[in-house]
């Protein structure tokens, strides 16, 4: 008898809280939008900042504050590989590169990976900036 692979939906709410106008229901995003906004939602949770899970979260916040340099892209790189293969069950993290950006002062984030769970055809792509804010 084959082994049949059981296909998963995921759902997470905005975090504008939105409304729906016809159905007064939370608008939701579903599967890679929802993995992929909760993938850079762990990346850029400081740890401590959830009440219930203090472990939850990167240094990647506080180490944007080091002089940028190769050295600082490769632990924000360690650290981010560290909180996704951590906290994201539903994320097979194929690579993560931090390339920096010295003229404008920021690294440019780039993760693959695949869904583990759904049928998605492609390898999944984020890419964002990371720049020091306060």
């Amino acid at each position: 008898m084959p082994v049949q692979r059981q296909s998963k939906q995921f759902k997470d709410i905005l975090p504008s809280f939105q409304v729906s106008p016809l159905t007064y229901d939370l608008l939701a995003l579903k599967n890679e939008y929802a993995i992929a906004r909760s993938v850079k939602n762990l990346v850029l949770t400081d740890p401590g900042e959830r009440f219930f899970n203090p472990e939850l979260g990167s240094r990647v916040n506080s180490l944007l504050f080091e002089p940028l340099d190769d050295i600082i892209a490769s632990e924000v790189r360690d650290e981010i590989e560290y909180v996704i293969n951590t906290f994201e069950p539903r994320v097979d993290l194929q690579e993560v590169t931090a390339l920096p950006d010295f003229n404008n002062g920021e690294l440019n984030v780039t993760i693959q990976y695949n869904i583990v769970g759904i049928e998605a055809h492609t390898q999944q792509q984020l890419t964002f900036a990371l720049q020091p804010t306060r």
